[in-house]
C-alpha cells in the first residue's frame, strides 16, 4: 500500500496544474496586475452574485487592421439610463497628461469636457463583463474602471492616442467609446456635431451600408487625406455617428510583437455644436502581444 502511494504521487503532480486551471474560475487563475498601474484604476473581477441579461449586441468588423469593430445595441435602454443617473453627481472637469500617467492638468483648448468615474454598481459590472467577453477574455488584460465623459456645446477632445510608446510591455491594448445620450430626448436626435473622428482610416463613400453608422460623402479627388503622394490614393478619414446605445471599438497596438501602437488609431472627439453628449470611456489595460 506504501509503495502504491509514493508512486501515486508523480501522477498527481502531473495533473495537479491542468485539474486547478480547468476547475478554477478567470479570476481566480488570473494573474495580478503588475505594479506600475495602480490597481484601484481597475476593474478587477471579483466574486459577485450579480445576475446579468442576456447579451443582444450584434457586431460589424470596419477594419481588419487595426480591428476597429462597430457594435449595435451595446448598452440598453436601462443602462444608459442607470450611467446618467450615478454619473451626474460625479463629473469634474476632464484631465490630459503627456506622459502616460503622470502628471495631469486641466487644458480646454485641447479637451472640453467633464468626466465621472463611476462606481461600479451590479449594472457596470455587466457592462464590464460584456467588455471583457468582446475581447474574448484575454489574460493579462484588465478593464479600467468605466468613466462617463459629458461635452456642451463646444465641447471636445482633440486628436490624440489612447496609447504611449510600450517600452514596458504593459499598456493599453484596445480602447472603446459607448454613446449613452439621453433616452428622453429621442436618443439623441437633438444633438449636432460630437462625431468620433479617425482621420487615418478609410472613408466610407455615399450609398455605403455603412452610412447608416457613420458620416458618408461623395469622395471626390483631392478631398481629404490620400495614401503615397496624394495622387490616386485611398481618401482617408471617417467619423462615427453619435448614436446612443452603439459603440466603436479598436485595438491599439500591433499583434507582430514589436509593441509598436497603429498610427491610424489617432482620433478625436469632434466639438458639439448644440446639445450635450454623454459617452462611455471603457479601455482595457494589459501586456501588449
Amino acid at each position: 500500500m506504501y509503495t502504491y502511494i509514493i508512486g501515486l504521487i508523480p501522477v498527481l503532480l502531473f495533473f495537479y496544474s491542468p485539474i486547478v486551471e480547468l476547475f478554477s474560475s478567470p479570476s481566480q487563475s488570473h494573474s495580478p496586475p503588475p505594479r506600475q498601474f495602480n490597481p484601484e484604476l481597475l476593474a478587477l473581477e471579483e466574486p459577485s452574485n450579480h445576475t446579468c441579461p442576456t447579451d443582444t449586441y450584434l457586431v460589424h468588423v470596419f477594419s481588419r487592421e487595426p480591428l476597429v469593430l462597430y457594435v449595435e445595441n451595446f448598452l440598453s435602454t436601462d443602462e444608459r439610463d442607470h450611467l446618467l443617473e450615478i454619473s451626474e453627481p460625479l463629473y469634474s472637469p476632464s484631465t490630459i497628461t503627456h506622459d502616460g500617467g503622470g502628471t495631469t492638468h486641466h487644458d480646454r483648448s485641447v479637451r472640453d469636457s467633464d468626466v465621472a468615474l463611476v462606481p461600479r454598481t451590479s449594472t457596470v459590472r455587466c457592462i464590464e463583463d460584456r467588455a471583457r467577453a468582446l475581447q474574448g477574455w484575454r489574460d493579462e488584460v484588465w478593464i479600467e474602471r468605466l468613466r462617463v465623459q459629458r461635452y456642451g456645446p463646444g465641447g471636445h477632445y482633440a486628436h490624440h492616442f489612447d496609447w504611449n510608446p510600450a517600452r514596458s510591455g504593459w499598456g493599453r491594448v484596445s480602447s472603446a467609446m459607448a454613446w449613452v445620450g439621453k433616452s428622453e430626448e429621442g436618443d439623441g436626435e437633438g444633438l449636432v456635431g460630437g462625431g468620433t473622428e479617425f482621420p487615418l482610416l478609410r472613408a466610407v463613400e455615399s450609398g455605403s451600408r455603412w452610412c447608416r453608422f457613420v458620416e458618408c460623402a461623395e469622395a471626390k479627388e483631392g478631398d481629404g487625406h490620400t495614401d503615397g503622394d496624394g495622387a490616386g490614393g485611398a481618401v482617408k478619414g471617417v467619423v462615427f455617428k453619435v448614436l446612443p446605445g452603439n459603440a466603436v471599438y479598436w485595438e491599439n497596438f500591433k499583434a507582430d510583437g514589436s509593441r509598436r501602437g497603429f498610427e491610424e488609431t489617432w482620433h478625436a472627439g469632434l466639438p458639439v455644436q448644440k446639445g450635450e453628449k454623454v459617452g462611455l470611456n471603457i479601455w482595457s489595460w494589459g501586456r501588449i502581444e
